[in-house]
């Protein structure tokens, strides 16, 4: 025996005993949990398709999470839009109740400072008020501000040639356009007519052969009176026209010319004058003291008669009344009939006098005669004014 042996016999025999562990009194494994055990220890390593699974299922129920939150914000948004909609309908609706209360306060006050003019001048009282809360601007005798189905409302707006809706238009926006055309549509039938010419009118035309004036004027109130305002009306629209036509035809250097401008300024004055007697022509109510004298005046143009309608002219702006000149009282003594000199009898007050619309329209007047003697001469040249 060598050392070697000796010592390691030695060492064993110092060391104390040692109790068998249980995986040492345990028989010896099987074939099968030795693979079994094999696989478990071998556990901790995933294949890469199993990482990708997982990847894409964590990535998925991240999508869904953002996706989740948005609508929920879009619906937050779109509650709080609605609201809004809502506070500013409520607002809108608050302000007219003011405005109208406003004024209906405002015409029950005029009503009733008037009421008291009338009651201290003797005058009788005002008619009751009409009612109009109740009428809608269509026509249909309901509630003006009444609200409209959206089905409806839609079939309205396409009966009016509008489009049914508009982009990011709301139900109450989509009402409001529809009174506000309802409106203008009312607006649009009760406004009378207005027929296009040099000076636009009310007055209907009639044909260039039914402006004859007759030779005694109608009775006032009467359908032939009503018809001498439109013969009148369409005579000076007829002349004007052409008078525009002479004027566009001119050349180009003729209207670039001091003179050229000044017919042009004259042509212009003259609807700026005669616009005043269109609206007497409309209302109707022009006094037999310029009526006559212009219907005469008219009617002597109309027959190329320019010399008499300068004559019915003169008679009309100036007059036949005395024109006193130098000294008309002498001392303390009054002369005789002294005051006769400034009374205005039939055919004799000079309405040039009167006021100034009347003097420029008696004026552009003048201005039509020597146009209408230039466009249409007299076949007796007698008949030309100077």
């Amino acid at each position: 025996m060598d050392f070697k042996a000796l010592m390691a016999a030695q060492i064993a025999k110092s060391k104390p005993a040692k109790s068998p562990s249980p995986a040492q009194s345990t028989p010896s494994p099987t074939p099968t949990t030795t693979t079994t055990t094999t696989t478990t220890a071998t556990s901790k390593y995933l294949r890469r398709a199993e990482l990708e699974a997982a990847r894409e299922a964590a990535y998925a129920a991240e999508q869904a999470r953002i996706e989740a939150e948005r609508q929920e914000r879009a619906a937050k948004k779109r509650k709080l839009e609605e609201e809004e909609e809502e506070r500013k309908a409520i607002r809108e609706e608050k302000r007219r109740r003011l405005a109208e209360e406003s004024r209906r306060r405002r015409e029950e006050e005029e009503r009733e400072e008037e009421r008291k003019r009338r009651k201290r001048l003797g005058l009788p009282d005002l008619p009751p008020p009409t009612d109009t809360t109740n009428a809608s601007p269509d026509g249909e005798g309901t509630n003006s501000q009444q609200d409209i189905p959206d089905d409806e409302l839609r079939q309205k707006l396409r009966d009016l040639k509008e489009p049914a809706t508009l982009f990011d238009e709301t139900h109450s926006q989509r009402l409001q356009r529809h009174r506000k055309l309802t409106e203008k549509a009312v607006v649009a039938k009760t406004k009378p007519k207005v027929y296009d010419g040099p000076i636009p009118t009310t007055l209907e035309p009639v044909a260039e052969k039914d402006m004859l004036l007759p030779t005694t004027l109608p009775a006032a109130d009467t359908p032939d009176h009503d018809f001498l305002y439109r013969q009148l009306a369409s005579w000076f629209t007829l002349l004007l026209t052409e008078w525009s036509i002479a004027l566009a035809q001119r050349d180009a250097a003729v209207r670039a010319s001091t003179s050229g401008k000044a017919a042009f300024n004259s042509y212009q004055l003259v609807l700026k004058d005669l616009t005043p007697l269109f609206r007497r022509f409309e209302r109707r109510d022009l006094e037999p003291g310029l009526l006559e004298p212009i219907c005469q005046i008219v009617r002597a143009a109309q027959r190329r008669r320019y010399v008499e309608a300068n004559d019915a002219y003169l008679t009309l702006s100036i007059g036949k009344a005395a024109w006193p000149i130098g000294v008309t009282m002498v001392g303390i003594h009054e002369r005789s009939a002294r005051e006769k000199l400034h009374e205005s009898s039939s055919g004799k007050q000079a309405h040039i006098l009167a006021d100034e619309v009347t003097r420029k329209f008696l004026q552009s007047i003048k201005r039509c005669l020597s146009f209408a003697q230039t466009r249409w001469p007299p076949e007796d040249l007698a008949q030309l004014m100077g």
